[in-house]
C-alpha cells in the first residue's frame, strides 16, 4: 500500500511539473529565450540565476545532440531559441529541427534542400504565435518559410505552399540575383520584419527592409534604403542609383521597441564595397542606424555611421536596446557596435546621441574616379574596445624574425588609421574586414550598466588593382578573372571561409550543378544570368577541368556596373607563420559602462594551443559570436575559433569561473533557459573558420542534478 501511494505521488508530481513547465514557458517568462539575442531588445541578457558565480564551476554536459550534417567548410552560427518546452535551431546543411529542451531529443526536423549538398550561415529562426497558431520563419537561399511550430510542416495558407520567394517584392526585378536571409527577423504583432543577405559585388538586389504578414505572407510594406526619386536621402546618390545599385541591406538582425512599435535596422555597405566612381555622395541609407515605425515602415530617425564607406564598414550586428542613467535622469536607448570597434549610444525615440558625436576630417586621397567623404563620424564616449591603428610600435613582437618579416611590409603600405582610401599600394584596414566586434552582438546587464563585447584584431590590407576589360570575344578564364578573382582569387584558392577554395571544384561538383550554383548565386555570391548560358557554362568548364572556352560576351559596351578597379581580395595581414601581424591580444572582451561611457575591463578572450605549449598564453585569438550575461552575475562566450573552449565570467571583474573544451569551436551565441526546474546553458558547436574542423553539435550545459 505504501509503495503504491509513493508511486501515485511520484505520477502526480511528475505530471504537476511537466503542466508547470508548460504553462509558466507558454506565458513567455524569463525561463525561455524567446527570439534571436534572447527577446526583442536584444540583449542578450536572462534574469536566471540557477547558475551563479559561485557553482558555474561545477556545470557538467547535459546533452548533446548531433546534427549529422557536419561537411568539410560548414559552419553553425545558430543561437537556438527556446519555447514551450522546445529548442529550435538548424543544422550545417540548413535543416530546422525541434528537440525537447530538457533532454536534447528530437521531436521533429524538416529539410528544405532539393537533394544537394545546401548549407550557407544561418544565425537561427523566428517563432510567432497566435492563438492556438505557433509557427517557425527562417530562411533557405531565396525563399522565407513558415513551419507549424508542433510539427515541423510547412503552413500551406502561407506564400505558396508554405513559402515566399525572397527576389520579388525587392524594388526591381531580382531574378538571377541572390536574395537570401541570413539572421532571423523580428515579430511585430502579426508582422514578420526582415532583412536580407545579398551579393557584396555587383550585379546585386537592393537591400530593402520588408514587413510581411505572418498569416499569410503578404507583403505589407517594404522601405527602400537606396531611396528612389522623391524619397528622403535620395539625393545622396546619382540620380538613377536606385536602378541598377544593389546592398545597403540589413543582413546582421533587428531590434524592436514593442511598446513604441519601433524596429531598429542596421544596414551594410553598398555594392561593389571598395569602389565607389559609380556612387558619388554620401550614400543614404547604406551603414546607417534606421529607426521605422514597424506597423508602416515610414523612416522615424537615422544616423549614418560611415559615409560613402570604402572599407566594407557594415554595421555588423543587431543593436541592443538599453536603460542608461546620464545627467539624472534614466533614458531609454539604443546602443550600436561597429566593426571598427565604437560603440554608437542614442536616444530610442528621437535619435539624440547619448555621448557626444564629432565630425572628424579624414585623408581624401582616393585613386581615379573616387570621391571619398571629407569627414567621418566619431563618438567622444565611449572609447574604441580595438585599436584604431596600425603602426610600427604595435607591429607583432612574438618572434624577431616574425617582426623584422611585418615591418619589411608594412612599410610599403598606407596606414594612416581609420578611413585611409584604398590604393594601388595597399591600405591598412584596421580592424579588418571581419571587425572589431561581429555579428555576434553585445550582451547588456540591466542591473549594473555594462556592455559586453567581443573583438578580434586582425588587420586587412586593402589593394586595388585594373579590373579586366569586357571583350565581345572572352573565354572562361576571362570571365572568371572579370567575374569572381576578386573574391576567390586568380589561383581560385579564395580567402576560405568566406570566400571558400575553388581548387578542384570537379571533386565537389558536376557540371550541371556548378552552372546553377553560377546561374542563381548563393548567400554572398552574385548570380550572374546576365552572362548568358554560354558565359556561365564557359565559367564552369574553367573551374572543373582548366578549358578556356572561347564564347561570345552576353552584354557588350559600358554598363552602370562595370566599374574600372576592383580589389585583390580580402587579404588579412599576417607574419610569416600565420599569425596576426599586430602584437597580442589577437582577441578581447570588454565591459563598458554605458552610463559613464567608460571600458570597466578588458581582457584576453581565446588562446592559440600551440602557442600556449610554447608557453605564450593569453595572446586571444580571432573569435565570432557573441556573449551572454545572466542575473547569476556571469557572462558566458564561445566564440573562440582555434581553442575550441566555452567559458564562463565574472560579469563584475572579467575573472574566468569555467571553461570546458567543445568537440568543435563555438561560433556563434550561446543561449541559456530553465526547463522542469533546471538552467540549462546550450551553445552549437559547428567549427569550420579559417580551416578549423567543421562539426555539428549542439552542446546544452546545467548544474548536477540532485
Amino acid at each position: 500500500m505504501k509503495k503504491q501511494i509513493f508511486i501515485s505521488i511520484f505520477i502526480l508530481a511528475g505530471l504537476a511539473g511537466f503542466f508547470h513547465r508548460q504553462l509558466s514557458d507558454a506565458a513567455g517568462n524569463p525561463q525561455e529565450w524567446r527570439a534571436y539575442g534572447g527577446g526583442p531588445e536584444n540583449t542578450h541578457f536572462s534574469s536566471l540565476s540557477q547558475i551563479n558565480r559561485e557553482n558555474v564551476k561545477n556545470l557538467e554536459v547535459a546533452w548533446t545532440y548531433d546534427t549529422g550534417d557536419a561537411f568539410q567548410g560548414s559552419e553553425m552560427q545558430c543561437n537556438p531559441i527556446i519555447v514551450n518546452g522546445l529548442l529550435y535551431a538548424t543544422s550545417p546543411k540548413l535543416r530546422v529541427f525541434a528537440l525537447d529542451a530538457a533532454t536534447g531529443k528530437e521531436v521533429w526536423s524538416f529539410n528544405p534542400s532539393d537533394g544537394g549538398r545546401g548549407g550557407a550561415k544561418n544565425r537561427g529562426v523566428t517563432y510567432w504565435e497566435s492563438g492556438d497558431d505557433r509557427r517557425i520563419f527562417f530562411g533557405y537561399r531565396n525563399w522565407l518559410y513558415a513551419l507549424d511550430a508542433r510539427t515541423g510542416k510547412p503552413v500551406s495558407s502561407f506564400g505558396d505552399a508554405g513559402r515566399v520567394d525572397l527576389r520579388t517584392g525587392v524594388s526591381r526585378h531580382a531574378d538571377g540575383e541572390s536574395v537570401g536571409l541570413t539572421t532571423p527577423g523580428v515579430i511585430y504583432k502579426d508582422l514578420l520584419i526582415v532583412g536580407s543577405i545579398v551579393s557584396e559585388s555587383l550585379p546585386a538586389a537592393p537591400g530593402d527592409i520588408r514587413a510581411y504578414e505572418a498569416r499569410t505572407g503578404k507583403l505589407r510594406w517594404v522601405f527602400h534604403t537606396i531611396p528612389h526619386p522623391g524619397e528622403f536621402g535620395y539625393e545622396t546618390w546619382p540620380k538613377d542609383a536606385w536602378q541598377h545599385l544593389g546592398g545597403a541591406n540589413n543582413w546582421s538582425g533587428m531590434a524592436l521597441d514593442e511598446e513604441r512599435g519601433l524596429v531598429f535596422a542596421p544596414t551594410g555597405s553598398t555594392t561593389f564595397d571598395f569602389y565607389g566612381a559609380n556612387r558619388h555622395g554620401d550614400n543614404l541609407f547604406a551603414n546607417t542606424l534606421l529607426c521605422l515605425d514597424a506597423a508602416t515602415g515610414k523612416r522615424k530617425w537615422h544616423f549614418q555611421v560611415v559615409r560613402h564607406d570604402l572599407w566594407d564598414r557594415d554595421l555588423p550586428s543587431a543593436p541592443a536596446l538599453v536603460k542608461v542613467k546620464r545627467d539624472g535622469r534614466t533614458i531609454d536607448a539604443v546602443a550600436q557596435i561597429t566593426k571598427s570597434g565604437h560603440v554608437f549610444v542614442f536616444e530610442r525615440e528621437t535619435g539624440k546621441p547619448v555621448f557626444p558625436i564629432e565630425y572628424r576630417k579624414v585623408p581624401t586621397n582616393g585613386i581615379e574616379g573616387e570621391q571619398p567623404a571629407d569627414t567621418q563620424p566619431f563618438p567622444v564616449l565611449p572609447p574604441p574596445v580595438s585599436p584604431q591603428k596600425l603602426t610600427e610600435d604595435n607591429l607583432t613582437d612574438r618572434t624577431p624574425e616574425a617582426r623584422a618579416a611585418v615591418l619589411e611590409r608594412f612599410r610599403k603600405f598606407r596606414s594612416t588609421g581609420q578611413y585611409e582610401p584604398p590604393s594601388f599600394e595597399g591600405s591598412i584596414v584596421q580592424p579588418g574586414f571581419d571587425g572589431g566586434p561581429g555579428w555576434g552582438g553585445a550582451a547588456f546587464d540591466p542591473a549594473t550598466g555594462l556592455f559586453y563585447v567581443n573583438s578580434s584584431e586582425v588587420p586587412c590590407i586593402l589593394t586595388m588593382v585594373q579590373r579586366p576589360a569586357s571583350r565581345r570575344t572572352t573565354g572562361g578564364k576571362s570571365l572568371y578573372d572579370r567575374n569572381c578573382a576578386s573574391c576567390h582569387g586568380r589561383d581560385l584558392k579564395g580567402s576560405p571561409p568566406d570566400f571558400p577554395s575553388l581548387v578542384s571544384m570537379d571533386r565537389k561538383y558536376n557540371q550541371r550543378d556548378l552552372r546553377t550554383v553560377i546561374r542563381n548565386g548563393v548567400g554572398r555570391m552574385p548570380g550572374f544570368a546576365t552572362l548568358g548560358n554560354e558565359g556561365v557554362d564557359a565559367i564552369a568548364r574553367y573551374l572543373l577541368s582548366g578549358e578556356d572556352l572561347k564564347v561570345e560576351a552576353q552584354r557588350a559596351g559600358p554598363s552602370p556596373i562595370d566599374l574600372k578597379y576592383t580589389f585583390d581580395g580580402y587579404k588579412r595581414f599576417f607574419d610569416p607563420d600565420g599569425y596576426p601581424a599586430i602584437k597580442p591580444p589577437w582577441g578581447t572582451l570588454n565591459a563598458i559602462d554605458l552610463n559613464k561611457g567608460e571600458i570597466v575591463w578588458q581582457i584576453p578572450l581565446g588562446e592559440h594551443p600551440e602557442l600556449v605549449a610554447k608557453g605564450m598564453r593569453d595572446t586571444g585569438s580571432w573569435n565570432y559570436g557573441g556573449p551572454v550575461v545572466t542575473d547569476g552575475g556571469v557572462v558566458f562566450i564561445g566564440a573562440t575559433n582555434y581553442d575550441r573552449k566555452f567559458r564562463a565570467f565574472d560579469k563584475q571583474t572579467g575573472k574566468m569561473l569555467w571553461e570546458t573544451l567543445l568537440p568543435f569551436a563555438g561560433n556563434a551565441t550561446p543561449s541559456t533557459y530553465q526547463v522542469g526546474g533546471r538552467q540549462f546553458v546550450v551553445i552549437s558547436a559547428g567549427g569550420g573558420k579559417r580551416g578549423a574542423p567543421s562539426g555539428g553539435t549542439y552542446v546544452a550545459f546545467a548544474l548536477p542534478e540532485k
